[in-house]
C-alpha cells in the first residue's frame, strides 16, 4: 500500500513539474510526448506465439520510461527492461511488431477531472512499431531512464538475463478529444517537447 501511495505522489509531482496542464487538443504531437513522459507503464500488444493462442492478439503490462522524471527528462523513446523468460518477449522473438498503449488514466489527472478511462478527455496514445534491443551506446541511457522511475528493477534476479530494449515507433495515434483519433508522424513526435 505504501508503494501505491508513493507512486501516486510521484505521478502528481511529475504532472506538477511539467506545469500540470496538459497540451491543448490541437497539439497532438506534444500531447503524445506529454502522455508518454507522465506514464510509468503501458499495455504492450503482440501476436502470440504461445500454444493455443498462436497468431492471436495478446496484451501484457510493462513498466516503461522515456527518461527520468521532470519536465526536461523525456526523450520520447519508450524504453523497457525485458527478459526472454517473459511470454510476450517470446512472442516478439517470432514477430517483433507490437503496439503500445499509454493513458493518463494511470495518473491522478483523469480521476481529478472525473474522466472515465475510456473518455477521450482522459488522453491515451497508441504507438505501433517494433521492439528492438538497444545497442551498447544506448544502454546507459535506457538504464538511467528505467531505473530512475523503477528502482526495483536494479535488484531483479540476474539469472533472468535482463536486457534493455526500446519501442521503435513507426505510427502514432492520439485520442485526447472528441471527434476521433489524430495521426502523428514519428518526425512530428520527436520534434516537440512534452
Amino acid at each position: 500500500m505504501a508503494g501505491l501511495a508513493l507512486l501516486c505522489v510521484t505521478t502528481a509531482l511529475l504532472l506538477a513539474a511539467s506545469g500540470g496542464a496538459i497540451p491543448p487538443p490541437e497539439e497532438a504531437a506534444r500531447m503524445a510526448r506529454f502522455v508518454l513522459h507522465n506514464c510509468d507503464w503501458g499495455a504492450l500488444a503482440t501476436l502470440s506465439a504461445q500454444e493455443g493462442l498462436r497468431g492471436q492478439p495478446f496484451a501484457n503490462i510493462f513498466s516503461l520510461s522515456d527518461g527520468p522524471p521532470g519536465p526536461l527528462g523525456g526523450s520520447g523513446v519508450p524504453y523497457l527492461y525485458l527478459t526472454d523468460m517473459e511470454i510476450s518477449v517470446q512472442d516478439l522473438e517470432i514477430n517483433s511488431n507490437a503496439s503500445l498503449t499509454v493513458s493518463l488514466a494511470q495518473t491522478p489527472y483523469c480521476k481529478k477531472h472525473k474522466y472515465d478511462p475510456q473518455n477521450p478527455l482522459c488522453a491515451h496514445i497508441i504507438f505501433c512499431g517494433s521492439i528492438v534491443k538497444v545497442n551498447d551506446s544506448e544502454a546507459g541511457l535506457a538504464k538511467k531512464a528505467l531505473f530512475s522511475r523503477h528502482p526495483e528493477m536494479e535488484s531483479w534476479p540476474k539469472d533472468h538475463n535482463w536486457f534493455f530494449a526500446k519501442f521503435n515507433i513507426t505510427n502514432i495515434w492520439v485520442l485526447d478529444y472528441f471527434g476521433g483519433l489524430k495521426i502523428v508522424t514519428p518526425e512530428e513526435y520527436y520534434s516537440v517537447k512534452p
